[in-house]
């Protein structure tokens, strides 16, 4: 009997380290956008090496353009990369030797397919920019036969960017939906992210979502300060952030797509430029966002397991268009110095 029960203890002593080494392997993952519509940003060599010194792994390009994407080549840095939106019409009425084509000449020949973790195909199309909308699910479609072709598909995930508009309601969460208008491309978009485990990906700015409703969204839950708790049919809630998530969660679940997991393709706030825009706020804000990942905690619908965020923006960029605080959403300053005290890991 006291071996039987030295043996089940060492069992359970296995187990513990087994599952303490597994969570620390699948630590989620930060990587941050880089965007540059900008005049006066540093050359991308120096933008790379900035990357690299701060322990930043994961990098997000809205487009492959050669100067920005090449200092990558090497550097062992994953590269989340963008089929812009004019693109897509092409891609989409070609074939899969097409894609492959655009592949190797925008990509593959110029950075290692080792180095790549998603294509964004589309950024924020339905509802936003719906001329492209009928172009999304062909091109997808011929670039992962392209992947497949290749051999890469198991290891390159394809998906495409949303805007947190396509749900015409996100509260509470469990009373979630996505807008009818776009339901039957939405679903051939969910069904293909089933079809190949692939992530839906949404851009997320509760700093939106408060300076559009400052009456009904409470800045504290904005910013994950404590105050503001939401108690959804047992599931408690104490930031926007996570009701955000879940509201997407809970919107596939009603169209028959439980389990896709969440990326979150944007996600930031504003230095200057508008109202409760400050470096302090985007400290507070990224700095939740960033430890919340790492450390795995998830949402409360899908508690313990940490959601993978791509932060906005490496730099500000001065020739964004439109409000003042679109320019300003930079962690780094055009001299590579943090304009917070913001950690990455």
């Amino acid at each position: 009997m006291t071996i039987y029960t030295s043996l089940v203890h060492q069992i359970f002593i296995l187990l513990y380290i087994f599952t303490q080494l597994f969570h620390i392997s699948t630590a989620t993952t930060i990587g941050i956008c880089y965007g540059r519509v900008a005049n006066n940003l540093p050359q991308p060599t120096a933008a790379v090496n900035l990357i690299n010194s701060n322990g930043i792994s994961s990098i997000r390009l809205f487009n492959p353009v050669l100067e920005s994407l090449i200092p990558f080549s090497g550097t062992g840095i994953q590269l989340t990369i963008g089929v812009p939106n004019e693109e897509l019409p092409t891609i989409a009425a070609g074939t899969p030797a097409t894609a492959n084509d655009w592949l190797q000449a925008n990509i593959f020949a110029h950075v290692s397919a080792d180095q790549i973790r998603y294509l964004v195909v589309g950024n924020e199309v339905f509802l936003k920019d719906p001329f492209y909308t009928p172009h999304i699910i062909p091109a997808i479609i011929n670039l992962h036969q392209a992947l497949q072709n290749l051999g890469l598909s198991d290891k390159i995930k394809i998906s495409s960017a949303q805007a947190a508009s396509i749900l015409s309601n996100s509260f509470p969460p469990s009373s979630s939906s996505f807008d009818t208008n776009i339901l039957p491309d939405l679903t051939h978009l969910l069904q293909f992210l089933r079809d190949t485990s692939s992530p839906l990906m949404v851009n997320v700015y509760p700093y939106f979502s408060y300076i559009n409703n400052p009456q009904l969204v409470s800045l504290d839950s904005a910013l994950f300060r404590p105050g503001n708790v939401l108690n959804d049919q047992g599931l408690v809630y104490d930031n926007l952030f996570d009701q955000t998530i879940d509201a997407f969660i809970y919107a596939m679940e009603k169209e028959g797509f439980g389990g896709i997991p969440v990326v979150v393709t944007e996600t930031g706030w504003p230095t200057a430029g508008g109202d409760v825009a400050s470096g302090e706020n985007a400290l507070a804000y990224n700095g939740n966002v960033v430890k919340r990942s790492l450390n795995n905690v998830g949402t409360p619908k899908r508690p313990g397991i940490g959601v993978e965020v791509f932060l906005f923006d490496l730099f500000d960029e001065n020739e964004k268009m439109g409000n003042e605080f679109e320019k300003h959403f930079g962690i780094f300053g055009v001299d590579g110095v943090k304009s917070y005290d913001l950690n990455f890991h």
